[in-house]
C-alpha cells in the first residue's frame, strides 16, 4: 500500500514587523487587551511589491532542501492562498516558474484557514492513488492586503506568512487520515463582502476588506474543531494520549486553548506560533510544523495532529506520523 509522508518542512515571515504597541497609534487599542485577547504580540507584514508569491517560493525553497528533493522532481504543486497573487494564473504556476519545473499539475486551493489542511488533503490522494510521487504543498497569504488598519477588531488579529511541505510516496505510514467539512451557511459572520462577480467597485476603490463577527467565529471555531478532534480519533481507533503533538491554526490562544483542553493535552505539547505572527491564514498551520520541526520539539515517529477553522465555514484535520 501507497502512503504519504512529510519529508520536508520550510517556511518564511517577511521582515517588516507591526507590533501591538505600534498597533496602539493607529486604533484604539492596547498590547495588553490584545495579548489578552488573542495572545499575539506582533505580526509580519510584506512591504510594497512584496507578493504572496514571492513569500510561498522562499517557504517552498526551504522545504525542497529540508527534504533533499531537488524541484525537477516534484510532479505537483499545491497552494493554498485567499490572497492570490493575480486573478489568473493561479500562484501555483506563478511558483511553478519561479522553482523551473515544466509540465506537472499545479493549482491553488482556497479555503481560507483551512486552506493547508484541504491542500495536503488533495496531495495525499493524488500521491495514495499512484497519480504523483513528490508533492510540494504551500499555504501563503498576504492577508495585510485585505486588512482594514482603521478596524480594531480585524488589525489586530492578522499578519502575513508562508509554510510549506514536501510530500511523498512511501511503504510506511505518513497521513493517516484527512478530514474535510464546510457549511457556507455562515459565510457573512466571516468574509471579504466583494469579489470580481460581487460588488467589484469595492474592490477597484480598495475598500474590499475583511469583515469579521468575532464572538460568534470563536464559538462556532470551538465547537466544530471539538468535534473533528472527536472524529478523528475515532476513524483512527485512537486513544487521545495517542497524540504526540497538537498543531494547530494559530488564530487565536483562546481557540487554541480550548481545542488543547478537548484532547486533554498539556499545552507544553500544543505548538503555539500565534505570538510571534499572528493569523496566517492557510499559512498557519505549515508555518507552526516548520518550527517545531526545526527547532526539535517535533520529531521522527511523532504523532501529531493538524486541524484549522475558516471562513466559508470551512474546517479540517489530518492525523499523521511525522
Amino acid at each position: 500500500m501507497t502512503y504519504s509522508r512529510i519529508t520536508g518542512t520550510g517556511s518564511f515571515l517577511p521582515e517588516k514587523i507591526l507590533t501591538n504597541h505600534d498597533l496602539e497609534k493607529m486604533v484604539e487599542t492596547s498590547d495588553q487587551w490584545i495579548k489578552e485577547r488573542t495572545g499575539i504580540s506582533k505580526r509580519h507584514i510584506a512591504v510594497e511589491g512584496e507578493t504572496t508569491c514571492d513569500l510561498a517560493e522562499a517557504a517552498a525553497r526551504h522545504a525542497l532542501e529540508s527534504a533533499g528533493v531537488t524541484a525537477s522532481e516534484i510532479d505537483l504543486v499545491i497552494v493554498a492562498t485567499t490572497t492570490a497573487d493575480k486573478i489568473f494564473p493561479s500562484t501555483a504556476c506563478l511558483l511553478q516558474k519561479r522553482l523551473g519545473i515544466h509540465g506537472p499539475a499545479a493549482f491553488d486551493v482556497q479555503a481560507v484557514c483551512s486552506g493547508f489542511i484541504y491542500a495536503i488533503t488533495v496531495a495525499d490522494k493524488f500521491i495514495r492513488t499512484g497519480s504523483a510521487k513528490k508533492a510540494l504543498v504551500v499555504g501563503a497569504e498576504t492577508l495585510s492586503r485585505i486588512t482594514n488598519w482603521e478596524d480594531r477588531t480585524t488589525c489586530v488579529l492578522f499578519g502575513d506568512g508562508a509554510g510549506a511541505v514536501v510530500l511523498e510516496a512511501s511503504e510506511e505510514p505518513g497521513i493517516l487520515s484527512t478530514h474535510l467539512h464546510a457549511d457556507g451557511n455562515y459565510d457573512e459572520l466571516l468574509h471579504v463582502p466583494a469579489g470580481i462577480s460581487l460588488d467589484f467597485e469595492l474592490v477597484k476603490q480598495g475598500r474590499a476588506y475583511m469583515e469579521m463577527q468575532g464572538n460568534e467565529v470563536f464559538k462556532m471555531a470551538v465547537r466544530t474543531l471539538g468535534r473533528i478532534v472527536d472524529e478523528t480519533l475515532v476513524a483512527n481507533n485512537m486513544q487521545k494520549s495517542d497524540i504526540d503533538w497538537l498543531v494547530p491554526h494559530q488564530a487565536n490562544i483562546r481557540i487554541i486553548t480550548a481545542t488543547a483542553k478537548k484532547l486533554n493535552m498539556p499545552m507544553e505539547r500544543v505548538v503555539v506560533t500565534v505570538n510571534e505572527h499572528g493569523n496566517t491564514s492557510a499559512a498557519s498551520v505549515p508555518l507552526a510544523l516548520d518550527v517545531a520541526v526545526r527547532d526539535g520539539r517535533i520529531k521522527r515517529g511523532d504523532t501529531l495532529l493538524l486541524e484549522a477553522f475558516g471562513g466559508g465555514f470551512t474546517w479540517g484535520s489530518v492525523l499523521l506520523k511525522f
